[in-house]
């Protein structure tokens, strides 16, 4: 294990966190604090870094931009449950705190990452929005608003999802149209009387659909995203769970077969097919599924088939993309937009900065809770090596 120099120990405190002078908005003498390691996003893909950086002693500290941690699960609709039973959602080293076959309510999943923080003793900083990382000689310099930090180790421990993606239509519809993006909606009294048009028709449309289409007269627009053949909530789903979520997303679909590749070319950037919500639900309760919207005629929707439909409201499914490009000053943006360029989580091009919680990482599982523990354990193992590799051979295998 690599081994601080007596500088780097006086700047480091146990947990990895540097040593701050009152008042300064840097380090200590007002030089940058300096890390070992520094995570960058608190959510479920940070903490489970954190959770074997400490089993392997490494210090580091966990930036988060919330003001708690399992906030960007509780800005989440109201209504919203995990997509997968208890029996998968826990994180490395403790199990949900639930039946095996209880699905978790969004704001019951993020109490269990606040408690998990807790029981680990994880050294998060919230309220650190990360501005910009970017090289200092050999390390990374990161910055939060006035304060400066540096790294020799990042890990980017940021879902695929971070800024929501509204096509450029929104601005040619009527003003008196009320427009959301799926982050923003929370429940149906958000929305005007009248018509809804949902466009995108991935989990978040499906499932908003059914939610609005009691009250309202909705139609979902987008390409057709296909649906798991089970339903997870009954006892074929049961049965069906194990195979399809170990086997079969988590190992035959992955980035190390040839068809786990092809999968990854043709769904990145839009998503998985449906899993809760089938079809058949969606048309039982009146939802209308359309083509994709093509623009707009006299401030209304059109859709590709030349249909306009006058709506009150519009709600944009369209996705998010992970917004790296916007604060990563590093050459490490690939030729898929938005998409950083990595192998399973490592940087071919920025040797120290590593990537956690992409989609479809290492396999269609990555984004899910339940593929999170192999790709952080095999994260991790990369920050370790490479941590030994930039260590003088004297100091390998001296602990602190």
């Amino acid at each position: 294990m690599r081994t601080e120099t007596t500088e780097e120990r006086q700047e480091l405190g146990v947990s990895g966190e540097a040593k701050v002078g009152a008042g300064a908005p840097n380090g200590a003498n007002g030089r940058p604090e300096r890390h070992d390691t520094i995570v960058i996003g608190g959510g479920q893909s940070g903490l489970a870094a954190g959770y074997y950086l400490k089993k392997r002693g490494i210090p580091f500290v966990i930036l988060d931009a919330s003001e708690r941690i399992g906030d960007a699960w509780r800005n989440r609709w109201d209504s919203l449950r995990l997509f997968t039973p208890a029996a998968y959602d826990g994180l490395p080293g403790m199990d949900y705190p639930a039946h095996p076959h209880y699905f978790p309510t969004k704001d019951e999943f993020a109490d269990f990452l606040e408690e998990y923080a807790a029981r680990f003793e994880l050294p998060i900083r919230l309220n650190a929005r990360v501005d910009r990382l970017a090289r200092n000689g050999d390390r990374f310099a990161v910055r939060v608003g006035d304060q400066r930090l540096e790294a020799r180790n990042v890990v980017v421990a940021m879902a695929s999802y971070q800024d929501p993606h509204v096509p450029d239509i929104a601005d040619d519809l009527d003003p008196d149209i009320r427009q959301l993006h799926s982050v923003e909606y929370r429940r149906p009294s958000q929305l005007r009387p009248g018509r809804v048009l949902l466009i995108g028709a991935g989990n978040s449309g499906a499932e908003i659909a059914l939610e609005l289409a009691a009250d309202h007269e909705v139609w979902m627009s987008g390409r057709d995203v296909g649906q798991i053949p089970f339903r997870p909530r009954t006892r074929i789903g049961r049965v069906m769970m194990v195979p399809v979520l170990r086997l079969l997303f988590h190992r035959i679909l992955s980035v190390g077969t040839p068809m786990g590749r092809a999968l990854r070319r043709k769904v990145l950037g839009h998503g998985g097919p449906l899993i809760r919500v089938k079809k058949r639900d969606l048309d039982r309760a009146g939802v209308r599924r359309v083509p994709k919207t093509a623009g707009a005629v006299n401030g209304m929707p059109v859709l590709e088939d030349g249909r306009v439909l006058e709506v009150e409201n519009v709600i944009w499914c369209t996705g998010f993309h992970p917004g790296f490009e916007r604060w990563i000053d590093l050459p490490v943006h690939g030729d898929h937009p938005h998409e950083p360029r990595h192998e399973r989580g490592v940087s071919p091009d920025e040797p120290g900065l590593f990537f956690l919680g992409l989609f479809f990482q290492r396999a269609l599982s990555s984004n899910m809770i339940q593929g999170l523990r192999r790709d952080a354990r095999e994260v991790v193992d990369a920050v370790a090596a490479w941590r030994d590799s930039c260590t003088p051979e004297p100091l390998r295998g001296r602990s602190r």
